[in-house]
């Protein structure tokens, strides 16, 4: 996703002036349709992320699963929509090389200590602790390992929460993503949960994709459940079930899922308008199949009778 989306964005699909610090850029082009695609991918996840954000005031909390080198705390510190506490979580190895991009240059530490209260930050190859933003070497499949660590960077279970995962789920076994989501269910009161990933692979074009990823060593373990909005195979008794049972059988209360052609058809027209100027595409049916098979299904727990049941596109 990193190159992609530094090119994307360098061409001006959206403003990104932070992954420059974490990406090179290369020479290679992207296809137009794989750069609208991010940007419907971007623009959707980031709608529903500060619609929450919003509707608590941003009295809450962050965790970003399998993070990697995203940028998104420094763009919601510019927004001035930070939450209490951004967490980030991914392996130890991802962890590494982004603590030490933010401790090299100085556009990425120095919002992480106008967000900091004290002197010193806690900060080297294993992750980063400070007052608003925390960076965690930790494997989503381990959750008690993975509890403890966010507890001890000062997670606060009491307080809304919101959990984004951009193509991590796919990458786990079925019970092991359930095992995920039902954690979360069961340790936040008040919650969101943002998922991104896959849809629609049983079909011809669902199956190219699928191999050209396993070409390129990329396994798709969770691949099963995405399957198509319609019919997903359950984690634990495999009957098909629609995909936002996924999270409602494993303790959330409203769920809802979409394809990305719905999502990009929903985004402001003056700025999809704008996007679609600044690179011909040939074939618009290539980028309909594309984003037929990406999908964001988002899940709510609401305790606090925030609304979080009514964000939505």
């Amino acid at each position: 996703m990193c190159i992609c989306c530094r090119f994307a964005s360098s061409i001006g699909y959206w403003k990104d002036p932070y992954i420059q610090y974490f990406v090179r850029q290369t020479g290679e082009r992207k296809a137009p349709e794989i750069n609208r695609g991010y940007y419907g991918r971007v623009k959707g996840v980031n709608h529903l992320l500060d619609s929450f954000l919003k509707q608590t005031k941003c009295n809450c909390q962050v965790i970003n699963l399998g993070a990697g080198l995203d940028t998104t705390f420094w763009r919601l510190k510019d927004e001035e929509l930070l939450p209490r506490k951004y967490f980030e979580v991914d392996f130890p190895m991802v962890v590494s090389r982004k603590t030490l991009c933010i401790k090299t240059r100085a556009p990425l530490l120095k919002p992480i200590i106008e967000t900091h209260s004290s002197d010193s930050i806690l900060i080297d190859s294993h992750g980063l602790d400070s007052d608003r933003y925390s960076v965690i070497g930790a494997d989503l499949r381990d959750l008690p390992v993975l509890e403890e660590k966010l507890k001890k960077c000062n997670l606060d279970t009491q307080l809304p929460v919101v959990l984004l995962a951009e193509c991590v789920l796919v990458y786990m076994a079925p019970e092991r993503s359930a095992n995920l989501v039902r954690w979360a269910a069961d340790t936040f009161q008040t919650a969101m949960f943002i998922n991104y990933e896959q849809v629609n692979m049983a079909d011809r074009f669902g199956q190219i994709m699928v191999e050209n990823l396993q070409r390129r060593q990329c396994t798709l373990a969770g691949v099963e459940v995405c399957r198509s909005l319609e019919t997903q195979i359950n984690s634990f008794c495999f009957i098909p079930l629609l995909q936002k049972d996924r999270f409602l059988l494993n303790g959330w209360e409203n769920a809802s899922a979409v394809d990305m052609m719905s999502v990009y058809n929903s985004l402001p027209r003056d700025d999809v308008s704008r996007i679609e100027k600044l690179e011909f595409l040939d074939e618009k049916e290539l980028l309909q199949q594309l984003l037929q098979h990406y999908c964001i299904c988002w899940a709510t727990k609401d305790s606090n009778n925030l609304g979080l049941a009514d964000i939505t596109f």
